[in-house]
This record gives C-alpha cells, structure tokens and sequence, in this order.
C-alpha cells in the first residue's frame, strides 16, 4: 500500500468534488473510475482498455475503426499515471482515440514528444528542467565529481541520459552509474544494491550521489547505506525528494545531507481539511479508502515509524476481515503528516485543467449529454487553457507541459526529527536560484563546504592539465607558463599577454605591463657620459679664451691662426653637444639630428685638420714634384666647403629617403626598449665610413709630416689623434652589433667622446702646454732657430739633380744678396728671406756654404 498514491487519489477526488460543488460546470457533474496501476505497464494497459470501450456498452470492447472522429467512449479524459514508465505505454493507447491524458507526476522528457504522445498533457515541467536544475546546484555548489544511482527502466534511461547531457554541459564528471532492478522482486536487487553501496564507500572522491529511483527502492538503498555508515550528499529527484516516509527511517541523519527538488506547491489548506474529514466519508464506492482503514486496524499498536511501515508493506491477505469501531482506531494527521505538497498540489491542478477544457466545450453545447463532444474535441480545447493558481495563470506550452517552477527542498534536522524544509525555489525559465532571505542562501551556500572532485582545484595562476583519465574532470593542475595568466579557478588553459606591451612570470594571475626603459637623464651611467661631455665642452671654452688671449705667438699662428682653431673647437663643442641627443627618451628629431649632428660636425673637424696636415706637409717638402701636387691640394676653404658640403649630402639624402625613427624594441621579455632606429645601416655606415675616409687621408698625410721641428710637432700629434679615432671606431663595430638595450646609445656616446677628446688633445693641448708652461719657446726668435737647426739637420738628407741644383742656386743667392742689401731693417748681420709666393721670414744670415740647401728649402709662414 503507497500511501503517496493513495493521498494523490483523494486530491483527485477532492477536486472533482470541489468542482461538482461550484458553479464552475453549471449543469455539469464529474464522475470518475479509479483504477491501480501497482506501478506496472500490463496492469495499467488493461485498465486504459476499459477506458476506450464504447459509452454504454454492455461489454468492455474496444470498437477498432479507422476513423474515430464520432466514436464515444467511456470516459471523456484521464489523469495519471504517477510513474513516467506507465504513462508511456498508457499514452501509446488512449492516442488511438486522441483521448487527453493529463498526468500530474510523470516527468520523463521524452513525453513532451507529441509525435509520439499527441494526447499526452502534464502539470508540471518535464524532466529536462530537473536535471538541469540539479546540474545547475551541483556546478554552483564547486562539485564536479559525481555517482548516479537510478532505476533500470524506461524513466530511470531518460532520466540518466539527460542528466549526463546537462551534467556534461555544466563540465560536471560521473564518475559511475550504478543500475537498479524496477522491481523488488527481482532476485539480483539485493545484490545490485550491495554493490552500489560499495562502490560509494570504493569512491572516496565521490561525496555528491544522485538519485533517480522510485521510494521503495530508496528506502532500500538508504537502510543498506546506513548500515554501512555512509556519509554523502544525496541529490533527490522529485519522486522521493518529499517523502516522509524515507525521512522517518532510524538514523537517516547519518547519511548526511539529502537535497532535492520536488514540484512547486500551492495552497492545500482545503485539502488538509478534507483529510481531517475523512473518517466520516462512506467506504461502500472507494475500496482504497476500505482498504487504508483496514491497514489503520491492522498497525494500530505500532508506534509512528514502525506504523508507517506497517502501513506500507502489508498485504491484502493479512487484513482484517472484519473492522469494528473504526473511529477509534483513526490516527489524526496521520495523512497530513505524509503528505508531498508539490504531487497534491499537480494533482488537484490536472483535474482543474480538465474541467476548464470540458467548461469551454459546453459553451454552446448541452453537455448533460454524454456525447455532446468527443474525446479529441475536449483535447484540442485543453490546449488552449489556462488556470489560475495563486493569482497567477498557467497553462499548457506547446510540448504540453505546465511551466512551473521547483522546489529546492533541504532534509534537515529540528529538535531531533528530520523535516523536509525549503532551501530555495528554482525558475527553470531563468536557470535561477530564488531565496526568501539570508539565512535560506547561507544553507544553501553551505553545500559548499563538501569537496566532491576528481581533482584539486586549480588555483589562479595555474590551468588544468589533462590526465589519462577518460573524464574531463581528472587533471593535473600546472603553472601557467611565463607570458601566460590565468585568473579564475579550474581554468582549461592560460590566457596569452599582449607580448608587445605586456608580459607575466610563470604562475601568474595577471599580466603587467612592461617597464619602458631608456638611456634617462637619472642613470648614473646617462650622468656620467653628460659629465664627461659637459667637461669636453669647458674643455673646448678654455683652450678657445688661451688662444684667443695668445693670438699673436707663434703655436697659435702655427695652428692656422685663429678663425681654422675656432672652426675646428667649434665642431668639437658641436660634437659634444650631439651627446645629448642620444640621452633621454628617443624622438623623432632626436633620432633624426643626434647621427646627422654629430657626422656633419666630425666631417668639418676632419676637413680642417686634413687641411692643417697639408700645409704643415708643403710647408717642409723638399720634393719639387710633391710640392707642385702639394700646391695644386692646398684650397683651404674650397677643400673645406667640399669635403663638409659631401657629409651634408649624404645626411640630407638618410634624412629624406631612409630616415631615422623611434623603434620599440620587445626583445627583452619584461621591457621595451626605447631606442632610435637608424632607418638605414647602409646609409649610417657611408656616413661613419666617409669620416673614415677622411681621417685616413688626414693620418697620411700627418704621418708623412710627423718628423718636424721638436716645438712644432703637430703631425705627430695628429696622426696620434687619427690612430684613437681608429681604433675607437674599429672597436665600436662589434661592441655595438652584439649590445642590445637601454645602453646601446651610451656605446655610441663612449666612441664619440674618445675619438672626440683623441682628437682635441691631440690637436691642442700639446700647444695649450707650450703657451702656458714653455713660454721661452712660444716666441719667434725661438721658433725661428727651432726651424733653422731642423733645416740644417734635414738638408744633407735631400738628394736634388745637379741641374736642378745649380739654376736653383743661382737664383737662391741673387735673392737672398739683393734681399739683404736692399733691407733697410737688417741689422746686426740679420736678414729677411723672401721665399718665392711667401712673406718674409725674419733669421740669422746663414753661412754661405749653407746658403744653397737653405734656400731651397721652401719654407711656410708661420
């Protein structure tokens, strides 16, 4: 004996009781035929049999027509049956005759096919809802690692194939499926449910089990699991997610913690009464009510859950033949006590629903004949209606299901009993969990202290890595590699930065943006190359106020004077200052000006010297023909203006066709560099190989000067200067090819200051000494014997033809006789020397028999 189907029973016969006593179906009385189904398809199919026999026949045959648009049978709708697997087959019959079917707890999703169950209707939502409501808790609550237990029958298949689908769908893992038989009377039950409970205590990991079985079949499943002292988390389906009778079993709290979902309820209060009245209904036309107060005689001496098992298992043969007395053996709220508030209130929903359907067919119609309307009238009528219930209207969708929502109910224990509380409410239209208050969400939130994973959480910063396991769910969990973030839990794999502009350590949980990096103004090492520039630039000032205060010596005069020192000191200063522009964060004109800057100024530096070494190599050539080639070179300003106006030109033709630009460079993995790319490797290495050039020529050409008076020793200096210019640049090729970053500048900056400060020693500190220190030497007299002993050591070392020798000499004492006769200012035996295209140059009169080589000497002011 079910007592659940015994109190859905009596909903449906309060309800149409209700109804016959309303104005509802004016006119219009409901009658009805019970029958038991024992939870069997046979048994049930013979039943629906009666159903299709014809109205007022005398016997219960069904009439097999091809065409059953007139036929009239015996009833005109049918509510039921409890169990999805009996509604299938139930349905299969009565869409012969499209008689509706309105079933207020069959839930399997494949009802809502109306191919295949055209007159198949429901009152609550299909089981698709359920099993995506319970994926939803399981994935909410941080469970991914399940076991399912269900029945071996066609609701039991559907129920579990659906629910994979949506567990799937919400990365939830089962990590078994354990099959029960539908029947308890099959031998193998006991055995199977041995071994579901062992492979529960097998499964460590596994602490959330899922439900989908029939009461007696739980109440089998849990007396076994308390035995064996199991503690989970049992998810239950609507079948028994409400039933009081589990709930009583001893120590059910043992088992944990029981959740369900179970049909959304509405008011019963009337119901309740109904059942408080029951005592005093007749039995004589309701053998299930005869058969309950028989059972009621029967248990009375046991105590409440002993009498509700009494209730349950007894059989027909044991009752008792005879009852007497039967108030006094009445249990008050007994009933009430067991009932399942969500199936009560889909029952009295289902009949409600009828009985709208059969009012719009009796709109113009005298519906006290039985045959005013046919069944597949009354079916296309309920399609089209809608109920209010709780002030609110709900009707059929168009699978033929109510859209209600759920409850989520929560088994727990009040003052030493289990009551069935609700947690939540679930809108399937939404996918939400619906709370009343605080204290419902924090129970609900509770669930989440259990761990039920195949695997450890994946913390943020790291991402899952599969295993062998066939389930998604099993993982290692691996550090998110450098470049890589993630930063959410159990993530699949990691995000990649933006590797231009962002970059991220191994195990990391964000990306940070990458450190701009530049030679800056702060850098000690910045400091430094500006302070050596910055010194280089005090250094050009002074040596230009020594030479400007000097003027008139002979070091400065040897220099070239005055106007080729300040050119050659200015682009020294100009050098110097190209420095600043590789410093600090590159741009555009920085990029564009520092390499045109600093070439143009070198080239113009060069050019002076080149021209210097020139004039200091004609000056003491005893060559004719080297003279002659020397004269045809020595165009101080044209050579000048060429030589600086050719660097111009191939700067202007980098700037305009391959110009420098601002570049950032994402070698470094945490920074980028910001550096100045020369736009054109070629072109800069024409502009660097061009100054090379240059100071190649200027090296030769000192070189060959580089044996010269002791005071006037510049060549030598020079060609020392051109050397370090060399072997700086020489060095730098490879230094700055192979370094990369924030310092690449500071390598450019280093040769140019040596080359820069090579050069300007080299050129004028030398005479700086002499102004300074060597005073005695800086005069003319001074310059003029230095010269003269140079002359006289050199001229035994010239090798001259001998009529070369003799039409120079001649020419050579002509001059130099009629010179010092006719030079007024002579005195004490000193003459001036005119030497052919040179001034006059002030010296002792040089014995006669040196007078010849003296004087073909070609001498340079000086």
């Amino acid at each position: 004996f079910e007592i659940q189907i015994f109190l859905q029973t009596l909903a449906m016969i309060h309800a149409i009781e209700t109804i016959n006593n309303s104005t509802l179906l004016s006119g219009v009385t409901l009658g009805y035929e019970i029958y038991d189904t024992c939870a069997e398809v046979t048994k049930a199919m013979a039943s629906a049999l009666r159903f299709l026999a014809k109205f007022n026949s005398s016997k219960d045959i069904v009439e097999f027509k091809c065409n059953y648009s007139d036929y009239v049978p015996r009833i005109k709708a049918v509510t039921g049956a409890s169990y999805s697997e009996v509604s299938m087959a139930v349905s299969r019959l009565l869409a012969l005759q499209l008689i509706p079917q309105v079933s207020p707890a069959s839930s399997a999703e494949i009802l809502s096919d109306k191919i295949r169950f055209p007159s198949f209707f429901r009152t609550i939502p299909s089981d698709f809802h359920q099993t995506r409501a319970m994926a939803h808790l399981i994935c909410e609550s941080g469970w991914n690692w399940i076991g399912v237990i269900a029945i071996d029958d066609d609701n039991g298949r559907f129920a579990l194939e659906s629910f994979g689908v949506q567990a799937m769908a919400n990365n939830v893992c089962i990590a078994f499926k354990e099959m029960l038989p539908a029947y308890l009377s099959d031998n193998t039950f006991q055995t199977k449910v041995d071994h579901a409970i062992e492979k529960i205590v097998k499964e460590t990991r596994v602490n959330v089990i899922v439900v989908f079985m029939r009461q007696f079949h739980v109440l089998k499943l849990f007396k076994k699991a308390v035995e064996r002292n199991v503690n989970k988390i049992w998810i239950a389906s609507d079948n028994w997610s409400a039933a009081v009778k589990i709930s009583t079993i001893p120590n059910i709290r043992q088992l944990g913690t029981i959740v369900g979902f179970g049909f959304k309820s509405g008011d019963i209060s009337t119901f309740q009464d109904f059942l408080r009245n029951l005592h005093e209904k007749p039995t004589d036309n309701n053998k299930f009510l005869h058969e309950y107060i028989m059972l009621l005689s029967v248990c009375a001496h046991l105590e409440y859950h002993d009498f509700q098992m009494c209730i349950s298992n007894q059989s027909q043969d044991d009752l008792l033949q005879n009852v007497e007395n039967k108030h006094q053996i009445w249990r008050d709220g007994f009933l009430n006590a067991n009932i399942e508030p969500g199936f009560i209130h889909s029952t009295i929903l289902a009949v409600y629903a009828i009985a709208h359907a059969i009012k719009g067919q009796c709109k113009d119609r005298n519906c006290k004949d039985p045959s005013a309307f046919t069944p597949w009238e009354l079916l296309e009528e309920l399609k089209k209606v809608t109920v209010i219930d709780d002030d609110k209207e709900i009707k059929f969708d168009s699978n033929g299901d109510m859209s209600t929502s759920y409850d989520v109910l929560l088994w727990k224990e009040i003052d030493g009993h289990m009551e069935i509380t609700t947690m939540a409410e679930y809108d399937p239209e939404k996918g939400d969990f619906i709370f009343e208050d605080e204290e419902k969400k924090k129970e609900f939130l509770d669930l989440k202290k259990v761990q039920s994973t195949c695997s450890q959480h994946c913390r943020p910063g790291q991402m899952k890595k599969v295993t062998e396991s066939p389930h998604t769910c099993c993982y290692e969990c691996v550090y998110c590699p450098e470049n890589h973030y993630s930063n959410q839990t159990d993530m699949d794999y990691c995000y990649r930065c933006n590797n231009k502009t962002y970059w991220a350590p191994a195990n990391s949980t964000t990306c940070y943006r990458k450190t701009i990096h530049f030679l800056a103004w702060t850098d000690w090492f910045a400091i430094f190359l500006l302070l050596l520039s910055a010194f280089g630039v005090v250094l050009v000032l002074s040596i230009s106020v020594i030479f400007t205060r000097n003027l008139n010596t002979p070091v400065v005069k040897a220099s070239g004077g005055l106007t080729v020192c300040y050119i050659i000191l200015f682009s020294h200063f100009l050098i110097f200052l190209s420095t600043v522009f590789f410093v600090d964060e590159p741009t555009e004109f920085k990029c564009k000006t520092r390499q045109a800057l600093f070439g143009i100024s070198f080239a113009l530096c060069i050019s002076c010297i080149l021209i210097k070494s020139l004039k200091i190599l004609l000056a003491f050539s005893f060559d004719p023909k080297l003279q002659n080639f020397l004269k045809c070179l020595y165009k101080p300003i044209p050579t000048v203006v060429t030589c600086t106006g050719i660097q111009v030109i191939i700067c202007t033709f980098w700037l305009i066709f391959r110009t420098p630009f601002v570049k950032q460079n994402f070698s470094i993995p945490r920074a980028i560099i910001l550096e100045c790319n020369e736009g054109s490797i070629v072109a800069f290495g024409i502009m660097l190989g061009y100054i090379a050039a240059l100071a190649f020529i200027c090296f030769i050409f000192a070189f060959k000067g580089r044996k010269l008076p002791e005071n006037y020793n510049e060549a030598k200096f020079i060609t020392f200067g051109m050397l370090i210019y060399f072997i700086a640049w020489i060095v730098f090729i490879p230094v700055y090819a192979t370094t990369f970053g924030k310092y690449l500048p500071a390598v450019e900056i280093i040769v140019v200051l040596i080359s820069n400060y090579g050069i300007l020693c080299c050129t004028f500190l030398p005479k700086c000494y002499i102004i300074i220190y060597k005073q005695e030497t800086n005069t003319k007299s001074a310059f003029l014997k230095t010269i003269y002993t140079y002359s006289s050591k050199s001229a035994g070392s010239v090798a001259v033809s001998q009529i070369s020798l003799d039409s120079k000499s001649s020419s050579s004492r002509a001059t130099i006789s009629d010179s010092c006769k006719s030079e007024k200012n002579s005195v004490n035996g000193n003459c001036h020397f005119q030497v052919p295209g040179q001034r006059l140059i002030k010296g002792e009169v040089l014995p006669k028999n040196t007078a010849r080589t003296v004087a073909r000497k070609r001498l340079s002011s000086i």
